[in-house]
């Protein structure tokens, strides 16, 4: 009888699977351990559908996940991440609206995300629609945001002190994004791995200097996430690598690839986290937040 082999036959399928319980394990191994001090990230990017909200919250519930305190602060008036959370945010729901504008407690606006302990929210509402105009006749309009999140700091409401805050802010440099990156000391851009997205970076950048310049110089370039990776064209690689060459201390090792469940999520009020925590796409999140939570900051120069 000639011999049978007996190899185990690979197949793409079983090499996922296996890659996957590697980093099951890995995320796994050693504990998150809280900041020192509290970290104030601005989650930014000009241009639009790069994943800014999608990798804000879902960086969100994996902090939390970790057992962390962390508050999203939502100044987007789409109020896409108070959906995303399972946070109710319609006209009569306290929100952002009544921080920034009205001079209303922030500690009076949070809500707790039902699906995950620790992670809490400060919703936008519709009202952010016209806040933009609102503010331009207030005083010591662009740090309105900063004042009421130092004031909760020092005077902590129910929800105790976070570790992290995520301020997910809109798509432009109107004055609520003015207002998020003088609130913040640290600014995290999420790139989507095509073409326009170096051309919006560059922009970015340029307006980051300007308000380190004039209203902030505390704030700098401490992440930056590479999300709709697709390992199967050559340009998301090309891009990748665009990006670590120019920011090799700033780009997490982790990248977030094109998932058909990251996407679905929010349309189920949850996070890909708690939607599919066996996902690539909650592993990914979930190697990024880690990786942000391990990482020094340091100053874009």
């Amino acid at each position: 009888m000639p011999a049978v082999d007996e190899t185990p036959v690979s197949s793409p399928l079983a090499d996922q699977l296996v890659e996957q319980a590697r980093r099951r394990e890995r995320l796994a191994e050693g504990n998150v351990v809280p900041p020192a001090q509290p970290r104030i990230l601005t989650i930014s990017n000009q241009k639009g559908g790069v994943g800014k909200t999608t990798t804000t919250v879902n960086v969100a519930a994996a902090l939390a996940k970790f057992g962390l305190k962390v508050l999203v602060i939502d100044i987007d008036p789409q109020g896409n991440a108070s959906t995303a959370l399972g946070i109710p945010h319609h006209e009569e729901v306290a929100s952002v609206y009544d921080v920034v504008v009205e001079d209303g407690e922030l500690a009076d606006v949070l809500q707790e995300c039902p699906d995950i302990s620790g992670l809490w929210c400060a919703p936008a509402t519709i009202d952010l629609a016209g806040a933009e105009l609102e503010l331009v006749s207030l005083v010591a309009r662009e740090s309105r945001l900063k004042r009421a999140i130092d004031h909760y700091q020092e005077h902590p409401g129910a929800a105790g002190r976070f570790d992290f805050i995520l301020i997910d802010c809109p798509p432009s440099l109107g004055l609520l994004t003015v207002n998020a990156f003088v609130a913040a000391e640290e600014v995290f851009i999420p790139i989507q791995c095509e073409y326009y997205a170096l051309e919006g970076l560059s922009q970015l950048l340029k307006n980051i200097e300007l308000i380190r310049a004039h209203l902030n110089p505390r704030l700098h370039v401490s992440t930056i996430l590479l999300t709709m990776y697709d390992a199967r064209t050559r340009l998301s690689a090309q891009v990748a690598d665009e990006v670590r060459t120019h920011f090799t201390d700033q780009v997490l090792k982790a990248s977030i690839p094109r998932s058909v469940r990251i996407s679905e999520a929010p349309s189920h009020g949850q996070t890909v986290l708690t939607y599919d925590p066996s996902s690539s796409g909650a592993l990914s999140y979930s190697e990024a937040a880690k990786e942000l939570a391990a990482q020094g900051t340091k100053i874009d120069q």
